[in-house]
């Protein structure tokens, strides 16, 4: 006899041997979230970096309760330092540095992770593409890459940024237009040899679609590489939005981190000594920077069998020698 129940319930099965088994009833996607949230916890880097980045987000979220306000305008003497009235000082035009530092963050993690998305999606698409078909396609697709991959990309981004309205939005699609072709040819060798498993095989056999296949079957074993590119393309975002809006090639008008820095720099923060006129906002793209570089590097410690595989023989050896070093003698019980 079977007793059912719902999908978030547990489902219970008795066995011929008197024994009853649990079969979670969870769907599987919300099961691999569990396991993905245990092992990033579980990690130290990962659960570090991704504490670092929620401060950030959750600072960016409440900047209109933290720091009410319009951040343009001037509310006191220019390049006053740190107080407890103005707590990071205000900038070389009088503005409160709290202010526009918080308000800044909106605008500069909101562009490095939607870019970072485009490109991974442009990236997943490119490369699966070309190494499932083949061919024609994999030759055309390939070209393009290459043409992309070969472009100086900063000189590139000079120019289509200075060609085109400045602005957040301009910045989003020139970075996520140049940004795309590295991460599609690390997609692509992994789904080469993706392409030759036999669990393909079997899919192609039983008359499965071919995107089908793609996003269902090639996919889902990609994701560690697919989460490292969308990593490593935030990272390189958030340092190429503020180096184009540090040359005064964004909207120079809005509040970002790169215009914090561009503002500070015409206004002789450094030789003047307002430290906190650029140090906060280079400490929080620095910062930004470093716990993503965290995350990504500890991808392979949670992602990988064999690390994961070795993790935890280190770990069942570490209770052995424990065991051994105490006087107490160990009872092996039946199962049964």
């Amino acid at each position: 006899m079977e007793v059912q129940k719902n999908d978030s319930e547990i489902e219970v099965q008795p066995t011929l041997a008197g024994q009853i088994t649990p079969r979670v009833g969870l769907t599987r996607t919300a099961g691999q979230w569990r396991v993905w949230v245990g092992r990033i916890l579980g990690n130290r880097k990962a659960a570090a970096g991704v504490i670092i980045l929620l401060i950030f987000a959750l600072a960016a979220i409440l900047a209109p309760v933290i720091a009410p306000g319009n951040p343009t305008k001037f509310v006191d003497i220019p390049n006053l330092p740190p107080s407890s009235k103005h707590l990071l000082g205000t900038t070389g035009q009088g503005q409160d540095m709290l202010q526009q530092l918080l308000w800044g963050a909106r605008v500069s993690l909101s562009v490095a992770f939607i870019v970072g998305v485009l490109t991974t999606l442009l990236s997943a698409a490119v490369g699966m593409t070309s190494a499932y078909f083949g061919g024609m396609v994999d030759e055309l697709l390939q070209l393009i890459t290459n043409i992309f991959l070969i472009i100086p990309g900063l000189p590139l981004l000079v120019i289509l940024v200075s060609f085109l309205p400045p602005g957040a939005v301009t910045i989003v699609i020139v970075l996520s237009i140049t940004g795309w072709s590295w991460g599609a040819r690390v997609l692509r060798s992994q789904a080469l040899s993706l392409r030759e498993k036999d669990f393909v095989a079997a899919a192609i056999v039983s008359g499965e679609s071919s995107w089908r296949i793609i996003f269902r079957e090639i996919l889902p074993n990609m994701w560690s590489i697919v989460v490292a590119n969308f990593i490593g393309s935030a990272i390189y975002t958030i340092g190429a939005e503020a180096a184009l809006e540090f040359l005064g090639l964004g909207n120079v008008s809005a509040v970002t981190w790169g215009t914090i820095l561009y503002w500070a720099e015409n206004n002789s923060g450094l030789l003047q000594g307002a430290w906190w006129t650029f140090v906060p906002a280079g400490l929080s793209i620095a910062l930004v920077a470093f716990a993503l570089a965290l995350i990504n590097y500890s991808m392979d410690e949670i992602t990988n069998p064999r690390l994961l595989a070795v993790k935890e023989t280190r770990n069942v050896l570490k209770k052995y020698r424990a065991l051994r070093a105490s006087r107490a003698t160990p009872v092996v019980r039946d199962a049964s």
